[in-house]
């Protein structure tokens, strides 16, 4: 029961067989019992008639006074009879019952009664009883009046119309049934068409997927065509680890050669301790990557900015470094504490390195689930045009400062997997360079409302 189309149809198939079902049974039911009152409505007559004709005769019994209309009372065996019986028994019978009789009358409350019985040769006899009074010589004489029909006819036509609403029923069953498999068959022609083009994808024959869904299905082509674009944003974030880390080792690795080459111990053991960070630094880069927007990581940057300027204060204290950390310690990110480490470690080592004096750290709430973290420093800062090749991995304005030119690139390729972004401006309080770091957050106090 793997297939949809097989369920639903199925499952239409049952529903449609008891609702027709109680439908045709309610018809037949109420048919019959039309057919049945349009019947005992002609043997009603057919009673009246009788009792009108009825009389006693002191001598001979219950007697009627006149023939009735109807000939089939006088053909012997017809199926159409009529039974008097007066006091003590006696009877008198239509010829039609010839030497046979009808069981005896009922003896039940005033007024019609109505029943089934075996008639003479037997067949189904539909019987209309009554009980009367007739004036007679000798005063008011009891007699009980029976008419019968045989139901062979109606039974007959019971029986056809049972037929042919069973027929007619089932043909439209049949039918909804069939319009039904043919509704589901071309209402999921939509995900078989996603599945070729999804094969199509996968086999490269094309980019994306083009197909046209309707709006019950298009979340999930929306959510196949994100999940492509995130495995090729990993293959892309792979391709771009390995350049990171062959740019990165290119340059010790020269001088180790050239340390090696010349005999220097201490600068080729100094180049192989360089050659072990950058290696365990990529590799932290390749988890982040893998990590990036893992369900329910969260960190707090106060306290881990508040961390981080102690680590650089003491580092720093040559030069008279001063950080402030400042902002609402209820702020959330969602990115995991060591990638959020990774980003604020390389902006405010950035800051103490290129900065005068003076840097400060402020974290807050930019917009209802966003959080913005600001790195200020009162040094140059950049000119005019270079953020953006600031952020291009193994650029170095300033060939000066020691350090490899992909802490700022790195920031902003952590910051877009988490669904964040970097970006650099002139500082208008302390006037050097402003890095804001917006990643997907919220208060400790409220419920997360961002994309997941």
């Amino acid at each position: 029961m793997n297939s949809l189309t097989r369920r639903l149809v199925i499952l239409t198939t049952l529903w449609v067989s008891l609702g027709l079902g109680l439908i045709a049974w309610f018809v037949v039911r109420t048919d019959e019992q039309q057919i049945q009152t349009t019947a005992d409505a002609r043997l009603s007559s057919l009673l009246d008639a009788v009792v009108a004709a009825v009389a006693f005769d002191p001598s001979s019994g219950p007697i009627l006074l006149r023939p009735l209309a109807d000939p089939e009372f006088d053909r012997p065996l017809s199926g159409h009879y009529w039974q008097l019986t007066g006091p003590g028994g006696t009877q008198a019978t239509s010829r039609s019952l010839w030497d046979s009789r009808l069981a005896p009358p009922l003896r039940a409350p005033e007024g019609i009664r109505a029943r089934n019985m075996e008639g003479p040769r037997g067949e189904q006899l539909r019987v209309l009883e009554r009980d009367v009074q007739i004036e007679s010589r000798v005063g008011r004489v009891p007699i009980s009046v029976q008419v019968a029909f045989a139901r062979e006819s109606t039974d007959d036509e019971i029986a056809d119309l049972r037929r042919g609403v069973i027929l007619a029923f089932a043909l439209l069953g049949t039918g909804l049934v069939a319009v039904v498999a043919l509704l589901v068959v071309w209402g999921l022609r939509p995900l078989s068409r996603t599945r070729q083009e999804l094969a199509e994808v996968r086999e490269g024959l094309r980019q994306h997927m083009d197909v046209v869904a309707p709006r019950e299905i298009a979340p999930l082509v929306a959510e196949i065509e994100a999940l492509i674009e995130q495995n090729r944003a990993t293959v892309e974030r792979a391709r771009n680890h390995v350049g990171n880390l062959a740019h990165a080792l290119k340059t010790p690795i020269a001088v180790l050669r050239n340390a090696l080459d010349t005999g220097d111990v201490a600068a080729a053991r100094a180049q192989s301790q360089t050659l072990e960070r950058l290696v365990q630094h990529h590799l932290r880069r390749a988890r982040a990557g893998a990590l990036a927007g893992t369900a329910g990581a969260e960190s707090m940057p106060l306290a881990i900015a508040e961390a981080l300027a102690k680590a650089l204060h003491r580092l720093s204290a040559a030069r008279g470094i001063q950080i402030r950390v400042l902002g609402n310690a209820e702020v959330r990110v969602r990115a995991d504490s060591q990638d959020l480490t990774e980003m604020l470690g390389n902006l405010m080592e950035n800051a103490s390195k290129y900065g005068a004096g003076r840097v400060t750290v402020r974290v807050m709430m930019s917009s209802p689930g966003r959080a913005a973290i600001l790195v200020e420093d009162d040094g140059p800062g950049l000119a005019e045009g270079q953020d953006g090749a600031a952020l291009l991995r193994g650029v170095r304005l300033d060939e000066a400062k020691p350090g490899s030119g992909l802490g700022l690139a790195i920031v902003a390729d952590l910051a877009s997997l988490y669904g964040g972004t970097l970006s650099l401006e002139r500082s208008q309080r302390l006037g050097g360079l402003s890095a804001r770091l917006e990643l997907p957050g919220r208060l400790a106090s409220e419920t997360y409302q961002g994309p997941d």
